[in-house]
This record gives structure tokens, C-alpha cells and sequence, in this order.
């Protein structure tokens, strides 16, 4: 009987759940999933977004540790601004996951719960490879090189994925990045954001592409995939004459697959938020028994003061052959949603 109301009275655990953004549809879908399966556990849940605004995640969390919730699920913003208030978290026990983005030079993380993010950047390449047909020696092509924001780590891991694959082909001149544009220093887009990516692409056609095609762009994100097709949908791309170049992106979001099928942007990487929104409440309900959590990975993620133990999941690449198959029949999304 004890033991049942002990049972009881833990999974009336109080959750708190910090998203960086409404903006993008994934981490609705990403914060709504997580909720919805805490609550099939028994849990309450406290889910705030902070709409891509460092001191507003701050003042969430601040908030949820004066609550008193029992973990912290997190989504930062800046992997690297946290550490003050997670040491708070940590002085009144409360356990950190790390959600699909390492947080950063703080000790007061427990775990991390994302995808391969490496695999995603070689899932993008790859695309690129396969559709420019660079293994059987064609080329010269023009690619530009995009990077999502540098304050978030996995932007670093994908952009690390993607250059495994492309460099080799940049170095023997198969492919050229005419703006001579490389690194994360020179690629990176704050915030992941579409309007600067697209103000970024208008300026690398103007300088480096007017006698010149665009063949490939490496684009880490749907919506910055978007900014960057409209830009060259500006110049006239994806016409007969002037073909839209082989596009990537992340996250499988509506306005990207529409642009899928549509024939503009070319692939995606789908992050089923299902499995991690799961993932992320069992590694809750292991620590919160006094269990271990299960995870696969010891090795790849240091924070600058700790590798954080991670479960990893497996990216899906997604284009115009599979997306009904993958997002359709698994339920993600309806058919008419993307229609």
C-alpha cells in the first residue's frame, strides 16, 4: 500500500518543459508531444516557449525552479547562457535534460535527448551528392553553403556532418563555392532565420552568379530553405531555362514539403518528435525512480565542462519519393495538411 502511494504522489511530479520558440511549427509539435505523454504518466507539466528571446528563457526557467518542478526539460536558445540559473536548479535538486540542444559550460546537466545530429548534415550532403550524381566523377558544380545559428552547438554538428561529405568534392574542385564562402565563421545564420538567409542568397547571386548557375545549396533548416528558394525564385530559378538548384533542409515542416511537392526545395530530415517527446519522459521517470535512464552514447557530446550522456535517435531523409510514406501513413501529419 506504501509503496503505491509513493508511486502515487511522484508521478504528480511537477515537469517544467522551456521551448525557445513559437516560430517554427516543430517545437509546437515538439512541446505539445511531450505534454501529452507526461500527462499519459501521471505528470503535470509547465510548458513555456520564449520566442527566440535569451533573458525571456531565463526569466521562464527562473520561474519554473521558484515553482518547484521536479526536472527541467530544455530547448535553449543560447547554449551557453544557463548557467547561472541551472546552478539555482541544481542547488534545489533538480534534474536537467538537455532537449535536442546541449547546453553548454555548465556541470548542472544530467542528460541529452536529440537526434544524430552529425548523421543530419551527412544526410543533407549526401542528397546533394546523389542528386548531382558526384560519385561517377561529374562536375564542376557551384554550390553556397549555409549554417544554422552559432550560439546553438548542433549547428555546428550539422554543418561537421555535411562538410564530411562535400569537402573532399570542394577540394578536388568537383564542386566550387564560387563566393569562397566556408566554415561556420563565415556561413553561420542567427536564429535560423528565413528573412536573413534569404537577404544572404540575394547577395551571393548579385556578387558571384550573374554568368554563373547556382547548382546545389546546403541549407540546415526548412524555413531558412524557404528564405533561400524565394531568392532564387527572385532571379528566375526554377523555370526551364534556369533549373532551381538541389536544395536541402530540416524538420519536415508544412511550407517546405508543400515546396517538395511542388518541385522547388528538394529534400528534408524528419525528427519525429513523437519518439523524442517519449525518449525524454522515460529518462524522466528513470531519474525520478532513482533509475538509470537508457541512452546510447557516452562519448560524442562535451559541453566544456562534461560529456553529457545522450540518447540519440535516426534522422529520416525525406523528399518527393517517400514523404507520403513517412509523414502520411506514420500519422505525423494528414495528407491534406500538406496538400
Amino acid at each position: 500500500m506504501a509503496m503505491n502511494v509513493q508511486v502515487r504522489a511522484q508521478n504528480k511530479a511537477l515537469i517544467g518543459i522551456a521551448m525557445p520558440t513559437k516560430s517554427s511549427a516543430r517545437w509546437i509539435a515538439d512541446g505539445n508531444n511531450m505534454v501529452k505523454v507526461f500527462k499519459e504518466k501521471g505528470y503535470q507539466t509547465d510548458l513555456q516557449f520564449a520566442e527566440d528571446d535569451i533573458p525571456n528563457q531565463l526569466a521562464q526557467i527562473e520561474n519554473m525552479v521558484t515553482k518547484g518542478v521536479k526536472v527541467l526539460v530544455i530547448a535553449a536558445i543560447d547554449d551557453t547562457a544557463l548557467s547561472e540559473v541551472l546552478q539555482k536548479a541544481a542547488d534545489k535538486g533538480i534534474k536537467v535534460i538537455a532537449y535536442d540542444r546541449l547546453i553548454r559550460k555548465t556541470k548542472n546537466v544530467d542528460y541529452y535527448a536529440t537526434f544524430d545530429n552529425f548523421q543530419v548534415g551527412v544526410m543533407q550532403a549526401s542528397y546533394i551528392e546523389k542528386s548531382l550524381d558526384l560519385t561517377s566523377g561529374k562536375g564542376p558544380f557551384n554550390i553556397e553553403l549555409f549554417g544554422g545559428s552559432p550560439d546553438n552547438s548542433n549547428a555546428f554538428f550539422f554543418y561537421n556532418g555535411a562538410m564530411s561529405v562535400l569537402k573532399p568534392y570542394i577540394d578536388k574542385g568537383m564542386l566550387v563555392v564560387r563566393s569562397k564562402q566556408i566554415g561556420m565563421g563565415k556561413v553561420a545564420t542567427l536564429r535560423w532565420d528565413g528573412a536573413t538567409a534569404q537577404s544572404r542568397m540575394d547577395n551571393l547571386l548579385s556578387a558571384y552568379y550573374t554568368n554563373a548557375h547556382v547548382d546545389a545549396v546546403l541549407s540546415p533548416y526548412d524555413g531558412m530553405s524557404i528564405g533561400i528558394i524565394s531568392s532564387l525564385k527572385g532571379v528566375g530559378y526554377g523555370t526551364p531555362k534556369l533549373p532551381m538548384p538541389v536544395v536541402t533542409g530540416q524538420d519536415a515542416e508544412i511550407p517546405s514539403l508543400k515546396s517538395i511537392i511542388r518541385g522547388e526545395q528538394r529534400s528534408t530530415i524528419f525528427k519525429d518528435t513523437r519518439d523524442l517527446a517519449k525518449i525524454t519522459v522515460s529518462m524522466v521517470d528513470a531519474m525520478l525512480s532513482g533509475k538509470q535512464p537508457t541512452i546510447n552514447d557516452t562519448t560524442t557530446y562535451n559541453n566544456g565542462v562534461k560529456v553529457v550522456p545522450a540518447f540519440l535517435l535516426k534522422p529520416v531523409s525525406v523528399d518527393r519519393n517517400n514523404w507520403k510514406k513517412v509523414l502520411v501513413d506514420s500519422g505525423y501529419y494528414t495528407e491534406t495538411q500538406v496538400k
